[in-house]
């Protein structure tokens, strides 16, 4: 009999073998090192953006030629990428979500970088405020490619419409805010929120549960086995859940349709005056004629939003691949590339340089909706990299969507994922 994870490795083998994804690395000229960059960029035009940075950097490089390859959204990358790892195909690097450290620290597929970062002096460029999605247990394991955070867009047009002078700016003005915005006659409502247990949904809402008071993990390990202690039940939680009950039974909110929180029709309509989202939209929006703007996150008992975006992880194979490797990291944390990303994306630049380049001040003088992300940057919070985390977004995830199908008080749903995360986790 195949014991669990024999059964496990085995599936994934043969999954590996229709994945296009898990191929042998490219065959090398002589002299140059070919390495596979793993990416799930979107939309298409910022593939773009990366793509002309890409070739930059093998223009300029003649012994190192990276491939950029697009394998799909993390949904469609979580299984390729372990995949490639058990079959021994893992690309040189991986473009992902930091929430995935973790399991790929598990699993000893990356390498960490603390030492190459430290003595190369790139460290001191990196925004501190990411340092939280990069270190676990003692070690830095990945680079920050992009980052943003989650804001609230609204139409100043309907805001002017309802006679509405100012953005809320707590919890009680936002919910008076829609309240004046929706008018039922017309279709139209104040705030659209998302429907659905996925990450889109855990991601948006962690900035009222932050700004409610309340942490994903206790202050304190658990007890005696260092692991960290998940508290999903607590009182900010409750009151975060409970803001969004609210609106709903307002009536002054919408629910998007399940698992597109994201999509911003209903927004450039104007049924919609407030949606949640974050700056990889502007470069959208400002192709349209819809009037828009950005507020922060209204607060609670403090100011709080989530941080977003990507980070760039090197994966175990040689010296000769690992240091190429690293010659492109350090391309993507320059203030060359950061400006010319986050212009041509929306992204924020996490070089701090970049963020006073000339180029960037520029953008973000034409384009003042930056200025809020940039400014929510302190008070930005980063979802746990422990391998526990995926965990974590599922009770979540189930907790808010049952609250907001009223199928359950925030009180009992999240009772409910805390024994849920207490029984996977196996907390006490």
């Amino acid at each position: 009999m195949l014991s669990t994870l024999a059964r496990f490795l085995v599936v994934i083998l043969i999954a590996c073998l229709g994945l296009s994804g898990c191929q042998p690395r490219p065959a090398a000229e002589a002299g140059v090192v070919q390495l596979t960059l793993w990416q799930g960029v979107n939309p298409p035009s910022n593939r773009d953006v990366l793509q002309t940075l890409v070739d930059r950097f093998n223009a300029s490089h003649p012994t190192i030629q990276v491939e950029s390859l697009y394998v799909g959204q993390s949904e469609q990358q979580t299984p390729k990428v372990l995949a490639a790892i058990v079959g021994n195909a893992a690309p040189d690097l991986i473009w992902f979500a930091p929430m995935f450290t973790g399991q790929l620290v598990e699993l000893e597929a990356i390498r960490p970088l603390e030492d190459w970062l430290n003595q190369s002096g790139l460290i001191q460029q990196i925004d501190p405020a990411l340092q939280e999605s990069m270190e676990w247990e003692g070690h830095l394991w990945s680079i920050p490619f992009g980052t943003n955070n989650v804001g609230l867009f609204y139409r100043p047009s309907l805001f002017e419409a309802a006679g509405l002078s100012q953005v809320p700016r707590t919890w009680e003005e936002l919910r008076q805010a829609a309240k004046t915005l929706t008018i039922p006659e017309k279709g139209q409502h104040g705030l659209l929120l998302p429907l659905g247990k996925g990450e889109w949904t855990v991601f948006t809402w962690l900035p009222f549960l932050w700004g409610g008071g309340g942490e994903l993990l206790a202050s304190e390990p658990g007890a005696g086995d260092g692991k960290p202690q998940v508290t999903l039940n607590t009182p900010g939680a409750i009151a975060a859940l409970h803001l969004w009950q609210d609106l709903l039974a307002d009536g002054s909110a919408v629910l998007s349709q399940p698992e597109r929180g994201f999509e911003v029709d209903a927004f450039l309509a104007g049924t919609v005056a407030m949606q949640l989202t974050g700056p990889w939209t502007l470069g959208f929006l400002q192709d349209m004629t819809t009037d828009f703007a950005v507020m922060p996150i209204p607060q609670g008992e403090r100011s709080a939003t989530s941080t977003g975006g990507e980070n760039l992880f090197l994966f175990k194979s040689t010296p000769q691949r690992e240091a190429a490797a690293q010659v492109f990291m350090a391309y993507v944390l320059s203030e060359e590339f950061q400006t010319e990303w986050a212009i041509g994306t929306g992204y924020l630049p996490v070089n701090v340089r970049s963020r006073q380049s000339p180029a960037y001040r520029a953008y973000v003088a034409e384009q003042p909706a930056v200025e809020v992300f940039l400014d929510q940057v302190s008070v930005g919070r980063s979802r746990p990299i422990f391998p526990g985390y995926s965990r974590i977004s599922n009770s979540l995830g189930r907790a808010i969507e049952a609250v907001l199908l009223k199928q359950s008080t925030p009180e009992a749903a999240l009772e409910e994922a805390q024994q849920r995360i207490d029984r996977d986790l196996g907390q006490d």
